[in-house]
């Protein structure tokens, strides 16, 4: 039985591309898997808070020590990385905001990436002394842009902050292989975002069956 974490980022609903991408994605692994487990996790439409010195001390400070208002204060945290902890498979659909992560993403990110729970950190490792605790999951980043261009070798290519962060930060929540959808032209609402509309809902599904077909051979 696989588990999936569906992270939805986009602070618009119904009229999000990045959510109904995500949501397609979802819906073809369940025809394809229907026993699976699907954790939901909205950070567009109930963002987490931002990191705070109150936070960041709880988080430094060892179990044992932790004070009871400290262990409320990372409760959030401890269920964020718990669904982490349960995911094979983590699918993150997200808008670009200003050529990176939206705010409530990039939270949720700052939550989960924590010392002694997603990563160690070691200076007898040298310049490199984090080092992730978890292991073997993939992930699947399904994004809409406003302009076009983002990919490898694009006329966009460095000024992508969203796929590249998230594919950075990843690394540390046991990330060890990805894939990504994504949508472009949308600010320009021509034939070409059409086309690029269409081209992702219809590579949703390749990619649903390449997963299934990896994890069933595994």
């Amino acid at each position: 039985m696989t588990t999936l974490l569906h992270v939805t980022a986009s602070a618009r609903k119904d009229r999000s591309l990045s959510r109904q991408l995500s949501n397609a994605f979802i819906d073809a692994w369940m025809r394809v898997e229907p026993t699976s487990i699907i954790i939901s996790r909205d950070v567009g439409a109930n963002p987490p808070p931002i990191i705070t010195e109150e936070w960041i001390a709880a988080a430094f400070t060892p179990d044992a020590d932790q004070t009871p208002a400290q262990r409320e204060t990372l409760r959030l945290s401890d269920e964020l990385i718990d669904e982490i902890d349960q995911a094979d498979v983590i699918v993150i659909g997200t808008p670009m905001y200003n050529y990176g992560m939206p705010a409530a993403l990039k939270s949720w990110f700052d939550k989960v990436i924590r010392v002694r729970k997603t990563f160690t950190f070691d200076l007898a490792r040298g310049d490199f002394p984090l080092e992730p605790v978890m292991s073997g999951k993939k992930l699947v980043i399904l994004s809409s842009h406003g302009e076009f261009g983002f990919g490898p070798g694009g006329v966009r290519e460095k000024m992508n902050h969203l796929e590249t962060h998230i594919l950075t930060c990843a690394h540390y929540l046991g990330v060890e292989e990805s894939h990504s959808i994504s949508i472009s032209y949308q600010e320009f609402g021509d034939g070409r975002h059409e086309a690029s509309v269409a081209d992702a809902f219809a590579a949703v599904p390749a990619l649903v069956e390449q997963l299934a077909l990896a994890r069933s051979a595994a």
